[in-house]
């Protein structure tokens, strides 16, 4: 090998040397660690003792709050990925070339993706509360008192994804925005030459050739949903009950309030397959869609 080629290795090497340093610090041994702890009794003070997989034994069969997380994390999901693909799809196509200060109305619509998740959701608190801004208007203009939605089991969860709506809209809006520019104009004149109306536009013409990116805008929301945390934290504490306790925070308290690192490692893994096993059957689903396209 030449000098000047071991010279350019070691440049290369030098120049990727913090974000492995980075990866490895905070990305990979964090995740070894993990896999150790959630095969020990790992208190965090006191002595630890092997377990196995004792663990996830009593995490699937001995831990009451462990299904109702596990099954708030998957109805948030549910509810929260489609009506927010749903919205930025809408905004998007409301956005196009052909409205007037298009650029002001995509700067105000993700100002709330660029703010602090703990101000959005203080502000939706200090709306939805009894003496909040809604009811407070509700009851002086219909009359009407709104219920308390942060701690009625109906209506704490919906109310933790609209706000989740709300402040997630704007990111996809933006990737939906851009494929939604770049789609060929002689493909949309034909379409309408040959008397595509409206719906049908957008069910056979715009909808496919934005696929990759409404793909790239489900997966990432969908892997953003399971990992729920900020939100039904501050909104609702996990309440009613445990209603709204997500797997994550489920993780936190765990690991943090009753003290057992073990239990809380053993969950979070467990969360990783759930994500894992969910982002492999999106690409599954999308290679045949592709195929089946072709």
């Amino acid at each position: 090998m030449s000098s000047l080629r071991k010279a350019e290795r070691r440049s290369a090497f030098a120049f990727i040397s913090p974000a492995l340093i980075g990866l490895s610090v905070f990305t990979v041994l964090p995740t070894v660690l993990a896999i150790v702890m959630s095969l020990f009794d790992w208190p965090i003070f006191g002595e630890r003792e092997f377990a196995g997989v004792g663990n996830y034994t009593r995490l699937l069969t001995d831990t009451p709050d462990f299904w109702p997380a596990l099954r708030n994390s998957v109805v948030f999901t549910v509810l929260y990925v489609p009506l927010n693909l749903v919205v930025s799809l809408g905004l998007a196509l409301l956005l196009g070339p052909r409205m007037r200060g298009r650029a002001i109305f995509r700067v105000l619509f993700f100002i709330p993706v660029v703010t602090p998740m703990v101000a959005n959701a203080l502000v939706w608190k200090l709306v939805l509360q009894p003496q909040g801004l809604l009811n407070g208007l509700t009851t002086e203009w219909f009359g009407v008192t709104m219920p308390n939605f942060l701690v009625d089991e109906n209506w704490a969860m919906l109310s933790i994804v609209v706000m989740s709506v709300w402040a997630g809209m704007g990111y996809n809006m933006l990737v939906l925005t851009a494929a939604l520019e770049q789609l060929p104009s002689t493909v949309i004149e034909a379409a309408r030459i040959d008397g595509a109306g409206g719906f049908m536009m957008l069910r056979k013409v715009v909808l496919p050739l934005i696929s990759p990116a409404l793909f790239f805008a489900a997966v990432m929301t969908i892997i953003g949903s399971l990992q729920v945390f900020a939100q039904p934290q501050l909104l609702t504490g996990g309440g009613p009950g445990t209603s709204t306790l997500p797997l994550v925070m489920f993780i936190y308290e765990t690991g943090f309030q009753f003290q057992d690192l073990g239990l809380a490692a053993a969950a979070a893994w467990l969360l990783f397959v759930l994500i894992i096993g969910v982002t492999a059957g999106q690409f599954r689903a999308q290679k045949r869609w592709v195929h089946y396209e072709h």
